[in-house]
């Protein structure tokens, strides 16, 4: 490689390991899908989360396949769009079924197509591949099925924005502070870079902003947005480390380079996934 190459390499690719106009790109495309889509075509953003959740399981069924395990992926990723888009047609048409009975249903269906999916080849690795597709199910549809039904709630938009909000908020508190004053390491054979002072802020930082959004936009009380960020911290954290694990257990950086300059969508869902349920629970209690 001659000098003219290295330095276009360089200008590329910086140290950070990340090629930052395409991550600045692909993020601003995102907030824009995100925002627009929650905002005006609720509809929109159902779809997009059910596609997120078949990239993610793809992603998944990848990551899992280099420690031998074989994920039914065609099943899951047919039973995520029924039960996401199914759950939230359930929530705001006139169905004849509650969509709580729609996503236990059809979270049923999916877990025996999965299994029977694998019968065909026999019993060598046959618990193994079904242990691969059982947690796949439960990280992603299960949890990603909140979202809907969030969705489909009274103020469903303002309450998607809550629970978003509060979850960047935490991501962006822990970073912020974790750089400036981290010294105390929290996980370090998980994530080295996480700290106790990063995680403190992110606990400020969403309890302060869930404050301010769940109180603003759905009239709640100062109690009950500071709770709920509170919750959102600690499950969000949980779900960056759990996503952390899979990344260490598979000898792997990113999960997948479905997102340019971000690496793959389950690096950008694993804070959200985690928090979707008790964001939905805390605000249904409260609200």
């Amino acid at each position: 490689m001659d000098n003219s190459q290295q330095k276009a390499t360089a200008t590329r690719t910086p140290r950070a390991g990340r090629d930052l106009p395409a991550a600045i790109t692909t993020g601003v495309v995102l907030c824009g899908a995100v925002i627009g889509t929650v905002g005006w075509w609720h509809w929109g953003f159902v779809l997009l989360m059910a596609l997120a959740l078949v990239a993610g399981a793809i992603e998944l069924h990848r990551a899992m396949a280099r420690l031998g395990m074989d994920s039914a992926v065609v099943p899951i990723c047919v039973g995520t769009v029924m039960m996401v888009v199914g759950a939230y047609a359930a929530s705001t048409m006139d169905l004849h079924i509650l969509p709580n009975t729609f996503l236990i249903a059809t979270l049923g269906a999916t877990t025996v197509a999965a299994m029977a999916w694998r019968l065909p080849r026999g019993s060598d690795g046959f618990v193994e591949d079904v242990a691969a597709s059982l947690f796949t199910i439960a990280y992603l549809p299960l949890l990603g099925c909140f979202v809907p039904l969030m969705m489909g709630d009274d103020g469903g938009s303002r309450r998607i924005a809550t629970w978003i909000l509060s979850v960047v908020a935490s991501d962006t508190g822990g970073y912020a502070i974790g750089v400036l004053f981290g010294k105390h390491k929290m996980a370090p054979m998980i994530s080295p870079k996480k700290s106790w002072e990063g995680f403190a802020g992110s606990v400020i930082t969403a309890a302060l902003v869930g404050w301010a959004c769940l109180g603003g936009l759905l009239s709640a009380p100062a109690w009950a947005g500071l709770l709920l960020g509170v919750v959102l911290a600690f499950t969000g954290t949980a779900g960056d480390l759990v996503e952390s694990m899979i990344k260490r257990d598979a000898g792997i950086k990113d999960m997948s380079n479905f997102l340019p300059g971000h690496g793959g969508v389950m690096d950008r869902l694993d804070s959200v996934l985690f928090s979707a349920p008790f964001a939905w629970l805390v605000m249904s209690l409260v609200l």
